[in-house]
């Protein structure tokens, strides 16, 4: 055993597949006195016992950039460490069995020919020539991707030491964690058992890489890493006669894979209801160990795939596997510096996927590490996502019941999740419900996506085309462009900054002008230091020492930290402050006279303009109104404390009965925010997406002296646009649009949706997207021929940079 150092710049703990990553990616770049303590032997928690299946194609762009380089990656490994990693390009196959997976499928062929993954749509016959044992019955269609691989999940992971090792890196196998030693927000050391010889190693930094214990090591830690493990099965057959190298095979209808190895067959599933496993904590002495076989939950799987693959029912069963996985409450892994701490990384949660996410998870965590910023977007697996209820054991025990399924479920726009529903409810929950509401789920919170009709089933009915609610959303839609709707927006973080600092602290850590008077409202972005953008907000001046700022639901606990990350020496106190106020949006051009039916406040624009705030009396209570809008309509956000939330909705939805008041859900608000060119975060707007570039610079003071990123707008408008974010209006009012499709400028594709949608009232579908401009002018950009590729379809475009919807914004200031 190596002697460990009395110190260390980091202490990796976890020795799978995604610790050596890390200590691999680490070493290279150069940092010394890294250190991978492994409680047992490296790979004995679950690396060793994973498929191996390496794909490229993932949901996003960036996720696809990081398969991508694990998969670059491994098939050079061998070389540099003289492990073998037993890496094959081998191709995959994905099939459908429904018309539905199969316009999925084609969906996801656009997104990769958006991400410049190859891939070919093939028909069942097509299929059948390239795996000539599959039974093709009930096959609608499939996709092939000829880069898609195989490997060796132990050997990669010791190709990753060894490649650290060669590099300046300690791993330690057979040395236990066993206390994590901290003060305020920053880890000071950890201690450790060797063979009955126990120590304490200081240290400027860890990172959590403990598989399926990464929630034990996360509570030693201080921080929420919400992740459970689950029972994951498989079968090898026995030797085939005359079976040679296939490619990778994936039939999701029956939840099943089929791998060839060494003239085998391995057969895995991801079943629609999983077993959670070890909800009182995993055994001490786990080490390459296996779970109790199961038949008769893996059954069902075994069945249909004999019918599908009639070979299997021939060949033997030489292993029977059930093995441990690690699951999220999303099925995204954690990644990044936990936002409870300050020097507490986490790269943990990988739900099965951890062999083909291992490379570039562990390159992209070193890279933000010894940056110091994120290199690019990761906020699909940012553990600051997670809100601290997911940490909950009850939960994530439910939750996991459900999320190794979902990997193979259809991937249908909207889709809900079902487990684990109900732990965050906004003050008008139940008042939504009793009018038909519809409940979606985001970070936890119960939110009202659209609302049912009389008789209608309160539900979802998914689907690629036209869904259920397709005319609800219109209608409440057309209430909102029309006369008035209200809908629920208390999910929405609520952050208060106060203290004598105030004011100079919110000029430094965002980009707006804070220095106005008391009820004003700002909209605004925080920066990084490449003016990328890190959160969008409403800032609103309560006071002269207070200011409110309103996040989205979802980034609420990621805004804060990092205000509290740049808090220095600014004397201001942050608090979440969101469930302490309910929220209802009165949204049309007939709000201002419904309020004005329950309030004797003026909300006429010489008293209450766009863009202030005022406190009133509603009903028998009191409130404070924003005038602001994320429809682009005349409209208030209406803010009460929740005590009064039951009264105030009550008399708002009682006096807008003769008005023809509609409640409305998120997804109208989304469709609108749409037609009027609005920006959301985290789709058409991130960290890598540069201020100027999102056309927000409106929102930018330079004249202030100093604040985040204010060089780099800087330079940025000294060099010139080298891309834009484009708005587009299909010509054909029938396709529908999501996110990921490819734009196509004068016949070449350039780019992909950020956001897409329906506006029901401009009648047609609409999207966002970056356009490469460099040295262009806006009137060349716009003179090109746009299409968007619909399901292989090119689909035609109008383009404008304006809103299509009240381009002026006249609507919201009359």
């Amino acid at each position: 055993m190596p002697t460990l150092p009395s110190h260390a710049r980091v202490v990796i703990i976890g020795g799978g597949v995604i610790g050596c990553s890390v200590a691999y990616h680490l070493a290279k770049l150069g940092w010394t006195d890294v250190v991978l303590l492994e409680r047992k032997q490296l790979t004995s928690g679950t690396t060793w016992h994973a498929a191996g299946l390496i794909a490229q194609l993932r949901a996003t762009a960036n996720m696809t950039r990081l398969a991508k380089y694990s998969q670059e990656l491994y098939g050079s490994l061998e070389d540099e460490t003289g492990v073998a990693t037993g890496f094959k390009r081998v191709g995959s196959i994905t099939v459908a069995l429904t018309e539905e997976r199969r316009a999925e499928l084609s969906r996801s062929a656009g997104m990769a020919r958006a991400f410049g993954v190859e891939i070919e749509e093939i028909s069942p016959d097509e299929i059948k020539n390239r795996y000539a044992h599959l039974n093709i019955a009930g096959v609608t269609g499939g996709v092939y991707l000829p880069k898609d691989g195989q490997g060796d999940p132990a050997n990669i992971a010791l190709a990753l030491a060894k490649g650290a090792r060669m590099n300046g890196a300690v791993v330690a196998e057979r040395t236990k964690v066993t206390g994590v030693n901290r003060a305020g927000r920053r880890v000071q050391s950890v201690d450790w058992e060797q063979g009955g010889e126990q120590g304490t190693m200081t240290c400027d930094m860890i990172v959590n890489c403990a598989g399926m214990w990464g929630h034990e090591v996360g509570r030693m830690a201080g921080v929420n890493v919400p992740l459970h493990a689950c029972e994951h099965f498989y079968i090898v057959t026995e030797a085939i006669s005359g079976l040679t190298q296939m490619p990778v095979l994936r039939v999701p209808d029956e939840c099943a894979y089929y791998k060839e190895d060494a003239g085998k067959i391995l057969l895995g599933a991801f079943e629609p209801h999983a077993k959670p496993w070890a909800m009182q904590g995993i055994p001490e002495n786990f080490e390459f160990d296996q779970l109790p076989e199961d038949f008769d939950h893996f059954e069902p799987i075994l069945e249909a795939a004999v019918e599908r693959m009639p070979m299997l029912a021939e060949a033997g069963i030489h292993t029977f596997f059930n093995g441990p996985e690690s699951f999220t409450p999303d099925d995204a892994y954690h990644l990044g510096l936990a936002p409870e701490m300050d020097n507490v990384w986490v790269a943990a949660g990988f739900n099965s996927i951890g062999i083909q996410s291992a490379g570039g998870a562990g390159m992209a965590l070193s890279q933000w590490m010894d940056g110091g910023e994120k290199p690019f977007d990761l906020g699909d697996v940012d553990i600051s996502r997670m809100q601290p209820f997911q940490g909950n054991k009850t939960y994530l025990f439910e939750r996991s019941k459900e999320t190794l399924g979902l990997l193979y479920a259809d991937h249908f726009p909207f889709r809900q999740k079902a487990t684990a529903r109900g732990v965050r409810r906004t003050p008008f929950h139940q008042h939504l419900l009793d009018q038909g509401a519809v409940m979606g789920e985001l970070a936890g919170w119960e939110r009202a996506n659209w609302f049912a009709d009389e008789g209608q089933t309160p539900a979802y009915e998914y689907s690629w085309k036209r869904q259920n609610f397709f005319g609800n959303v219109a209608a409440e839609l057309a209430a909102i462009r029309t006369n008035v709707g209200m809908y629920d927006m208390s999910s929405f973080g609520k952050i208060r900054v106060e203290g004598r600092d105030a004011t100079a602290f919110m000029n430094y850590v965002g980009g707006g002008d804070y220095d106005v008077p008391v009820g004003k409202i700002i909209y605004t972005q925080f920066l990084n230091t490449r003016a990328g953008i890190e959160a969008d907000v409403t800032v609103t001046r309560l006071s002269e020492t207070t200011y409110l700022v309103v996040t989205p639901a979802a980034t609420r606990l990621a805004d804060q930290t990092w205000m509290q990350r740049h808090q220095g020496q600014f004397n201001v106190v942050i608090t979440d402050v969101t469930a302490g106020e309910g929220v209802l949006a009165v949204m049309g051009p007939n709000s201002r006279k419904l309020l004005e039916k329950v309030s004797p406040a003026d909300f006429s624009n010489d008293t209450n303009p766009f863009g202030t705030a005022q406190d009133i009396e509603i009903g028998m209570g009191l409130a404070r109104v924003h005038r602001v809008t994320y429809v682009g309509e005349l409209g208030w956000e209406v803010y009460m404390s929740s005590d009064m939330a039951g009264h105030v909705f009550e008399t708002l939805h009682a006096a807008g009965h003769d008005m023809g008041l509609k409640l409305c859900g998120m997804h109208m608000m989304d469709a609108a925010r749409m037609e009027k060119g609005f920006r959301h975060f985290g789709h058409d707007i991130t960290c890598e997406d540069h201020v100027l570039e999102a056309g927000l610079g409106f929102a930018v003071k330079t004249d202030k002296p100093d604040f985040i990123g204010r060089n780099a707008v800087l330079r940025k408008r000294e060099a010139g646009l080298e891309r834009r974010l484009v708005q587009f209006k299909l010509t054909d009012p029938e396709p529908l649009l999501y996110h990921n499709e490819p734009v196509v400028r004068d016949g070449e594709v350039v780019g992909y949706l950020s956001s897409g949608g329906y506006g029901h009232h401009l009648g047609a579908a609409i999207g966002m997207g970056y356009v490469p401009c460099k040295g262009e002018s806006v009137a060349d950009l716009l003179a090109s021929d746009f299409e968007i590729d619909v399901m292989g379809t090119r689909v035609r475009a109008e383009a404008q940079l304006k809103p299509f919807y009240d381009p002026q914004s006249a609507r919201v200031k009359v």
